[in-house]
């Protein structure tokens, strides 16, 4: 099979990284019959050195014409004193924006030759660990700055819809499914609204998935 990819390799050890990930792809590629045919395009940092912005409508346009795409890590020192909606890492949020993405799915095993490693208790990780987890990229993200009567101030907004909330907890339970039929939430109901929002969402989509074990965790 012939397959398009987008290249964001990113700044910093992103290149690098990059660079390796291609490597495991193509000898994929030659063992199992593949062709990957790569597009390099440029977000992050070195777009804003390039392009004067983070994510150039190019990139933007490849990524979507592409089969997948390959992100590599953005930002850095040299970046930071920009305004917020000029960071390298709007590149990121703006790349989940433009390509629909509201599930970050994160698996997380532990080797054996690892384990003295792992920060958890050896009795906790005697038979390994194979954890699948999400998190949400449906938040609208809103930063704002004002003046308060005890000088300037900033805040960020969190909003999720129940639409967001349900179609990140149904991916969870569609997964849980394949594997071992247990679901745990993650949230702050006992202080944010939209926690509280969020879990009541969880409790009706988990009624559809019977055999489906929750449990919530804050």
């Amino acid at each position: 099979m012939n397959f398009n990819l987008a290249v964001v390799a990113g700044d910093g050890i992103g290149p690098e990284v990059m660079e390796q990930n291609i490597n495991v792809l193509n000898a994929i590629g030659k063992k199992f019959g593949h062709t990957f045919n790569y597009e390099y395009v440029l977000g992050g940092g070195c777009a804003i050195d390039k392009y004067g912005e983070p994510l150039p409508q190019h990139t933007i346009d490849v990524c979507k014409a592409s089969d997948s795409v390959l992100l590599g890590a953005v930002g850095g020192w040299q970046w930071d004193t920009l305004p917020g909606d000029k960071r390298p890492e709007r590149a990121l949020l703006g790349l989940r924006g433009a390509l629909g993405l509201y599930a970050n799915l994160r698996p997380a095993t532990l080797h054996d030759a690892l384990k003295d490693a792992c920060p958890l208790k050896p009795e906790l990780v005697k038979d390994g660990v194979d954890v699948m987890g999400y998190t949400s990229w449906g938040c609208i993200d809103l930063v704002s700055a004002s003046t308060a009567d005890m000088g300037e101030a900033a805040y960020d907004v969190e909003q999720y819809s129940v639409k967001e909330v349900e179609r990140i907890a149904r991916t969870a339970f569609e997964i849980a499914m394949k594997r071992d039929k247990h679901v745990t939430n993650v949230d702050k109901q006992n202080v944010l609204e939209s926690s509280r929002l969020w879990r009541s969402v969880v409790l009706e989509v988990a009624k559809d998935y019977p055999e489906v074990t929750l449990d919530h965790l804050y």
